[in-house]
């Protein structure tokens, strides 16, 4: 979302947003003020708004308050260290506990003054366990128990289970039903019934008991009390939701990893080192070899390799000199450079890429949670049931305290507790099972995204390659290829370039021979004496500069290296040139299979690449991958992604560097490689810590079938209670009847989840493999 020219940009942090509902409430409210646009983000809790000098930010917070939820500015409208959502920004849960949570640094649990789900779980749970063990166990009923369960049910239905009150009633307001609604319907309405009763009926005898009556007509209906289905359902789905919290991506690490990639300080020219705010432009710096280059600017002096792997995806360093530009958060090797500031701050190109996650973040699609979607139907049922009960008995002439006693069992039964569970115990074993196969899925929302994927993007260096240089085809003439190899390596061994260090490697010697007047040219390469020998080696240029025109048959060798994207070290000896050693980034062993098993899941595979054309083409053919689109930026890659997203694909980006986190994010599901940048982990929805690409098959795979659980789960967390509410239209609800119907769909779903422990079985052997590569 861009900026309209004349128009200011601000972030609002909101609280109190449940469902996707309420995200196109509050976008749909904004967007009522003239020249407004805003998009709104569930799972960061916050709204990105450009809006014209004619609207306030008075007005913004007003408009967002109209909706029903609190707004407040974030404080700047630009990710910097003070303004990046804090890594607890969704700590609060987004389902009735956002007013706990929002916005605050870290764990909310730790922040002094706040009341959390886990403290109103621990509070409820020592409070309303006593009240189901005595609603359920009649043996334990003593003499005044109704009493003592009143006394523990109250906070537990009132302070406990606010969240979803405060919620039920926003959404109400709005016209909106959820899962939120349900519960404050059926917790509320079993004790308020039990209250009455107490009060006005004849529940609060002394010594009177529930009696082990499942099924019969019920006498004396203001002898029932339903204290223990109020507070159990409470706190069975506070349980629910703070396993689902523990679960839910944190979108602001995403950010605060990038900007940590930056330097902390920097060294000027006039040898001071300074905090890197202090840095101005125009200011001169020095970048030590093996240093991060602390922001973006011009060489003015000195060579060096500089890698940009993780910002353009480029497997191979760039070599940098004098006029040359940098960008910060990039490392120089093998030299030292002098730079001046060309950006510092916000205006610099990793800061631009912070902007990127954000803004791909806040464009995510929202996911409105199963439970919300299956409530929004079955709560009207519920109501309008209610209602013809009540009618129903009135119209058979039966007695008014009949009727409604008829009425409000149907809205008590209809409140299952399972429904908490549905989704967060599956979650838990689904990822469970997934942590043992390498594969870290965040939650429901990169569930069900997983689901319908069918275009997958897919990185290539460090995802499909092994994303460090190696060598690959030796061709030499007139020279042993190992004894090439050998002369090789013993120059380049006081280099520093990733590509030097790939020769050195492939040489196979602990020790290089000694090297007598070694000489570096930057950028070019390095010559030696090496046992009498003169050896050059470095581009094909450098050697045919000093050593005369390379043949024929070691030209066809540059020739098929350049096609496939290698990089080309050219090796002279004794003043002639005696071979070529191609380098590169090597492909993973399990690449082609990974693409067979995608293939076979039925998405296609798209290689989208910021690396060459060539290498890209390369590494495309030999996976059997049709679609590349390379030499693309990190704007690129997002722009790829939002491109097929509109054209109606629901795309899976797969990445591991900092130049793919914005897509990562943007993606309908974004899938990270265990070895990547913290950046790519934190923007992504599943984070595959064995490192091999095949787990992104099986990830998906894995994410299909949790989900078919958490279908199985909501099915059966209703289908109890529904199969109990005839009993209650017809008057025959015992407590016993409630109580069963809890106890036995919590059960079922505990079990039913319980099976995704055993889920790739047959795949297994292949993906713990794929640890050992």
């Amino acid at each position: 979302m861009s900026a309209a020219v004349g128009s200011a940009r601000t972030v609002l942090d909101i609280e109190g947003m449940t469902c996707a509902s309420c995200v196109a409430r509050v976008e749909k409210r904004l967007e009522r003020l003239d020249g407004v646009s805003a998009t709104v983000n569930l799972a960061t809790e916050s709204a990105r708004v450009d809006y014209p000098a004619s609207v306030s930010m008075d007005e913004l917070v007003a408009a967002v308050g109209a909706a029903g939820y609190v707004a407040r500015p974030r404080g700047a409208d630009r990710p910097s260290r003070t303004s990046v959502p804090d890594a607890g920004a969704h700590d609060g849960t987004r389902s009735g506990d956002a007013h706990e949570g929002a916005g605050h640094q870290h764990d909310v649990e730790d922040e002094p003054g706040r009341t959390t789900l886990r403290t109103r779980l621990l509070v409820g749970a020592a409070l309303g366990l006593p009240v189901v063990a005595l609603g359920m166990v009649p043996a334990w009923q003593f003499p005044g128990w109704q009493w003592v369960s009143l006394v523990l049910t109250t906070p537990v239905v009132l302070w406990a289970g606010l969240p979803f009150h405060r919620a039920s009633i926003a959404n109400a307001r709005h016209g909106a039903v959820t899962m939120d609604t349900l519960v404050s319907l059926g917790t509320v309405a079993a004790y308020l019934w039990s209250v009455w009763a107490l009060l006005f009926g004849s529940a609060g005898r002394i010594g009177i008991r529930h009696e082990v009556v499942l099924f019969g007509p019920v006498h004396d209906p203001s002898s029932l009390v339903y204290f223990e289905v109020a507070a159990a359902v409470t706190v069975l789905i506070l349980l629910g939701r703070c396993i689902e919290q523990r679960s839910r991506r944190r979108a602001g690490q995403a950010l605060r990893a990038l900007l940590d990639l930056g330097a902390q300080d920097v060294e000027l020219t006039d040898g001071r080192r300074v905090p890197i705010g202090e840095l101005r432009v125009g200011d001169e710096f020095t970048v030590r070899p093996g240093e991060t280059v602390a922001t973006d600017g011009v060489v003015l002096d000195g060579a060096a390799s500089v890698d940009q792997s993780m910002l353009t995806g480029e497997s191979v360093p760039i070599d940098v000199g004098p006029g040359d530009p940098v960008t910060g958060g990039t490392v120089a090797d093998g030299g030292r450079l002098r730079v001046r500031a060309t950006s510092v701050g916000e205006d610099t190109r990793l800061a631009s890429l912070a902007r990127l996650v954000d803004e791909a973040q806040t464009g995510k699609s929202r996911v409105q949670r199963l439970a919300d979607r299956v409530s929004a139907i079955f709560v009207p049922i519920v109501i309008v049931l209610a209602i013809v009960t009540l009618v129903g008995w009135l119209v058979s002439g039966a007695p008014a305290a009949t009727a409604f006693t008829a009425a409000v069992a149907v809205l008590i039964i209809a409140c299952p507790c399972a429904l908490g569970l549905a989704t967060p115990i599956a979650v838990l074993v689904g990822t469970g099972r997934g942590a043992e196969l390498g594969i870290l899925i965040t939650g429901p929302e990169a569930l069900e995204a997983a689901e319908r994927i069918d275009v997958v993007l897919i990185d290539k260096t460090g995802t499909l390659t092994e994303g460090r240089m190696t060598v690959g085809d030796v061709t030499a003439e007139g020279i042993d290829p190992d004894d090439l190899l050998l002369l090789a390596g013993a120059v380049e061994a006081a280099s520093e370039h990733p590509i030097a260090r790939a020769v050195v490697a492939a040489s196979g010697s602990a020790t290089p021979p000694d090297v007598d007047d070694f000489r570096s040219v930057a950028g070019r390469g390095v010559t030696g004496i090496v046992a009498g020998r003169t050896v050059a080696a470095g581009s094909v240029a450098f050697v045919e500069s000093g050593a005369g025109l390379l043949p024929p048959t070691l030209r066809e060798a540059v020739g098929r290296a350049e096609a496939d994207g290698s990089s080309i070290v050219a090796v002279a000896v004794a003043g002639r040139p005696v071979g070529v050693v191609a380098v590169g980034d090597r492909i993973r062993s399990d690449a082609r299979e990974t693409v067979e098993r995608l293939h076979r899941a039925g998405a296609s595979v798209v290689l989208l690449t910021g690396d060459n054309a060539g290498a890209a083409r390369s590494v495309a053919t030999s996976l059997g991958i049709d679609d590349v689109v390379a030499d693309v930026r990190p704007e690129g890659k997002l722009a790829e992604v939002r491109d097929r997203q509109d054209a109606g694909a629901r795309v899976a980006m797969v990445g591991d560097g900092v130049n793919d986190a914005a897509a990562l994010a943007a993606a309908d599901l974004g899938i990270a490689m265990g070895g990547g940048t913290d950046a790519a982990k934190h923007a992504s929805d599943i984070t595959l810590t064995a490192g091999s690409p095949v787990a992104v098959a099986a990830a998906i795979e894995l994410s299909r079938r949790t989900l078919g659980v958490i279908r199985g789960n909501l099915f059966w967390a209703f289908a109890y209670n529904v199969a109990a509410l005839p009993l209650a239209v017809a008057g025959l609800l015992n407590p016993m009847v409630a109580a069963a119907a809890m106890a036995f769909s919590s059960v079922f779903v505990v079990l039913n989840s319980l099976r995704l422990r055993r889920a790739l079985a047959p795949a297994r052997r292949t993906t713990a493999d794929l640890r050992t590569h």
